[in-house]
């Protein structure tokens, strides 16, 4: 019996793993099939560089999708032998996945493949995590999590947050390229990716969450009806790593992945947040919430949704965009990419 997934499966498989969250909705990942597996690398093509200049999300964006990618496998009965930064000086070849049919999945798998196609990054104003969940335990099902530190904020940090926000965004007030970047990924509506309008909250419901990302004003938003009370009264949860190197942030993205399914998989709304940590100023500020806690990488707001519209899923590229098959030349054994 052929133990290795027919190109069928990888088209499902990435198609769910191409449902994580990304930077700015950017999507910066592709994915290359062939004899010695499937292959993750980052896509420069969708680098936000003023956004992102270290490429630090862009590689935790591409982590996010490998988590996603496992997920997924293992509720459809594929085990997922992952091998991290497999080629040396090739930083953009994140990973590789050998696909085993001997998983044996248990029913909060199948809870985790359905969280895929729910979750999304939900902008408005949560309430507090309801006393029956138990978030800590959101943790730990990645290879390598037991290296990511991860803190559960009090609400008192809640002040020094806001203050980290308000940094952020009075340095890039006057950015000239960042304030370009973000005003072309977000508020517009195209296919292959960016944050569309109706994912975006306006100036009124912005102001209720004052630890989100200053986003332009959207042009069209659509109703929400929210309940008291009406601030935000989320949970921040802090993600560190020992270091702040390229693999580091990897496996920071599979373990923020790993949270956001379960939360989902619970019933309560999440959000990321990178803006805190993309500056040296508000980055020194999240650290000291949780002295000797790591690098903070991203933070993670999850509470009980508010009563309102659903929020419409983002656009994804599509799979022939991210994903192409590695052939070789029966000729010369030459190898070429072409897509699938």
């Amino acid at each position: 019996m052929n133990d290795q997934p027919d190109s069928a499966v990888v088209e499902m498989l990435v198609e769910l793993a191409c449902r994580a969250p990304s930077v700015h909705n950017s999507q910066p990942w592709r994915w290359v099939l062939s004899e010695h597996g499937l292959d993750l690398f980052t896509d420069r093509t969708r680098l936000l560089g003023a956004i992102d200049p270290t490429e630090r999300q862009m590689v935790l964006s591409c982590g996010a999708a490998l988590d996603h990618l496992c997920t997924a496998a293992a509720a459809f009965r594929w085990t997922a032998d992952v091998e991290t930064m497999p080629t040396a000086d090739a930083p953009d070849h994140l990973a590789r996945i050998r696909l085993t049919h001997d998983a044996h999945p248990r029913s909060h798998e199948f809870d985790l493949l359905a969280a895929i196609n729910r979750r999304h990054s939900d902008r408005r104003a949560f309430g507090p995590v309801p006393d029956n969940r138990i978030p800590t335990r959101y943790f730990g099902r990645v290879d390598g999590a037991d290296d990511i530190r991860t803190t559960f904020l009090s609400a008192e940090s809640k002040e020094t947050l806001a203050t980290a926000s308000r940094l952020s965004a009075s340095i890039r007030k006057y950015d000239a390229s960042y304030q370009a970047e973000i005003r072309w990924w977000a508020g517009h509506s195209f296919r292959s990716g960016g944050i569309p309008p109706e994912a975006l909250t306006d100036r009124a419901e912005a102001s209720r969450v004052q630890v989100g990302r200053d986003f332009p004003e959207p042009h069209r938003v659509g109703g929400t009806e929210t309940r008291e009370p009406v601030t935000d009264e989320s949970t921040v949860v802090l993600l560190g790593t020992a270091s702040d190197e390229r693999l580091d942030w990897l496996q920071c993205g599979r373990a923020m992945s790993a949270f956001l399914l379960a939360a989902t998989a619970d019933g309560l709304a999440t959000c990321p947040l990178t803006h805190m940590t993309e500056q040296s100023g508000s980055r020194r500020l999240v650290e000291s919430l949780a002295p000797g806690r790591g690098v903070p990488q991203v933070l993670v707001r999850i509470g009980a949704p508010m009563i309102g519209s659903p929020l419409a899923p983002t656009p994804r590229r599509t799979v022939s965009s991210v994903l192409s098959v590695a052939a070789r030349s029966a000729a010369r054994g030459s190898r070429r990419t072409t897509p699938l």
